[in-house]
């Protein structure tokens, strides 16, 4: 359960976006929080529960393999209504999905690292987007895995055995509320951790990478809040396939 692949899968597709030109052997725990379960079934659980919540805050970063830091900071609820920022390191931008759109708010540096490939596009596009909300139809296929509550919920349980043979640690807090902490060392040398709400809904709070080629967190909170963001002002915003189809033109 990799932090890296939840900001991974936000970046992917925001990138994308600019560039359209079971049960293991974990022992119960009894006397404890989930008393008599396997620290695997307490994992199984976290994560469906944190499937079927209404809304999700997370907010997290990352190592990526060229040794830059992605971080993530996003609201989205079950209809993929989202808002919140992705900072790739060479780049921040706002997003907001809303009404069956997607919006996107980039930096200068963001749309030029995006559009590294394309220099001669880059240099008449960036201008028209500077402070400007990029509009996008939901339906695109460049847009998989932006402001999908499901599809990061999907790209942190990827790999299922990554949450077996789970240890239970000690119980904890994470930003005020009782975790139980879940452990487990992998071949590689990491420490993968995964933090689970004892009271009420066993949500996942916190998930961790500790050494490895990719360490990270990601805290999850705001579990079932309104997720309402607002449409950006029509002045505000640039359509970006009339802009690109113009650049072609």
């Amino acid at each position: 359960m990799r932090t890296s692949k939840v900001a991974t899968a936000v970046a992917t597709a925001s990138v994308s976006l600019a560039l359209l030109a079971g049960c293991g052997d974990g022992s119960g725990d009894d006397g404890k929080p989930f008393e008599g379960q396997s620290a695997d079934a307490v994992a199984a659980k976290a994560v469906e529960a944190t499937r079927q919540a209404k809304s999700v805050h997370m907010k997290g970063d990352t190592r990526l393999p060229d040794g830059s830091t992605l971080a993530v900071d996003v609201a989205v609820d079950q209809e993929k209504n989202c808002q919140g920022t992705i900072d790739t390191g060479k780049g921040k931008a706002e997003v907001r999905h809303t009404d069956a759109t997607l919006y996107l708010r980039g930096d200068e540096q963001y749309w030029r690292t995006a559009l590294q490939q394309q220099p001669a596009a880059a240099q008449q596009m960036v201008p028209k987007l500077r402070d400007k909300w990029v509009k996008m139809p939901a339906d695109d296929a460049s847009l998989a895995g932006v402001c999908d509550k499901q599809g990061f919920i999907a790209a942190l349980d990827e790999d299922k055995s990554e949450r077996k043979d789970l240890k239970r640690g000690s119980t904890t807090e994470v930003d005020g509320e009782e975790a139980l902490q879940l452990t487990k060392k992998t071949a590689e040398g990491e420490q993968l951790g995964l933090y689970v709400a004892t009271e009420d809904e066993p949500y996942l709070l916190r998930t961790t990478t500790e050494g490895g080629k990719n360490p990270g967190s990601m805290t999850f909170s705001d579990y079932n809040e309104p997720v309402r963001p607002e449409q950006p002002p029509a002045g505000e915003t640039v359509d970006m396939k009339q802009l690109a189809g113009g650049q072609g033109s």
